[in-house]
């Protein structure tokens, strides 16, 4: 943004007689030959017309060269909202401070995306802040932050495949106790079914796509009913038909008893 915002001035350097340019993220004027900087309430004409603006796109700056914070870029935005709409005049010094606002608010836009990433990136979230990272490819180091959150999230990733396995398992275990109580299909048949099926429900859940959703959750609804039905029918030796209801109703009662106790007055 500090490049295409600084825009010449119809004005001489003191020293060289050089173009001057008129940087308004610094509230500076400087000589393109030279380099002498003045302030630039001393060089431009009617300064104090501008004088406001000048000073909110100046705290603006500020706030954006801070260590990337979404609550920071978020105040830098609305100073040069801010400070766009000081920038009616009909003079070009109100048509550049216009368009260093407007480039500097597509900036913020951008820098929003890349401390959201930062904030991802610090928590380990890897594919998240590939996310937001792939929305700024070309600002600031981007593309080296994407091939690092590439590499990290894989690596991340292989560090789930033990969840995956376990949470895999309960959906063809619940199958196979269903098979075993309720089909006349002997044990060394259902084995090999219920293994293609953990095979099969895990590698969904190693995916993370919208079925390995849908295996987590059923996976977790069924897994406090069947280590119930297992402890009371294999355990205690209930029959199948009392031991699956107090399994399934069980945990039901319970989630209904919470929910009414929870609601106003519940406890009374």
């Amino acid at each position: 943004m500090s490049e295409n915002s600084t825009k010449p001035i119809n004005l001489k350097c003191r020293v060289c007689g050089g173009e001057i340019r008129n940087d308004y993220l610094s509230a500076t004027c400087v000589c393109a030959n030279c380099g002498n900087k003045w302030p630039m309430q001393e060089m431009l004409p009617d300064y104090q017309t501008h004088a406001s603006a000048v000073e909110k796109i100046k705290q603006a700056r500020c706030l954006m060269e801070e260590k990337p914070d979404v609550t920071k870029i978020s105040q830098a935005k609305l100073l040069l909202h801010q400070a766009s709409t000081e920038c009616l005049h009909p003079d070009p010094v109100s048509a550049e401070l216009l368009k260093t606002c407007k480039d500097g608010i597509k900036e913020t836009d951008d820098l929003r995306h890349y401390a959201v990433a930062l904030s991802h990136m610090d928590k380990k979230n890897y594919r998240q802040a590939l996310s937001e990272l792939e929305r700024i490819p070309n600002f600031r180091d981007s593309s080296k932050l994407i091939e690092d959150c590439k590499v990290l999230a894989v690596k991340d990733k292989k560090k789930h495949i033990p969840i995956a396995i376990v949470i895999g398992l309960v959906i063809p275990i619940v199958i196979g106790v269903l098979l075993y109580e309720k089909t006349p299909v002997p044990i060394w048949g259902i084995i090999p079914i219920c293994l293609a099926l953990a095979a099969g429900c895990s590698y969904a859940v190693y995916l993370e796509n919208t079925l390995s959703v849908v295996i987590i959750v059923l996976s977790f609804l069924s897994a406090v009913p069947l280590i119930l039905f297992v402890i009371l029918a294999y355990g205690y030796h209930m029959d199948t038909g009392p031991a699956a209801t107090i399994a399934i109703g069980a945990p039901l009662a319970l989630v209904i008893g919470v929910g009414l106790n929870s609601k106003p007055g519940g406890s009374q």
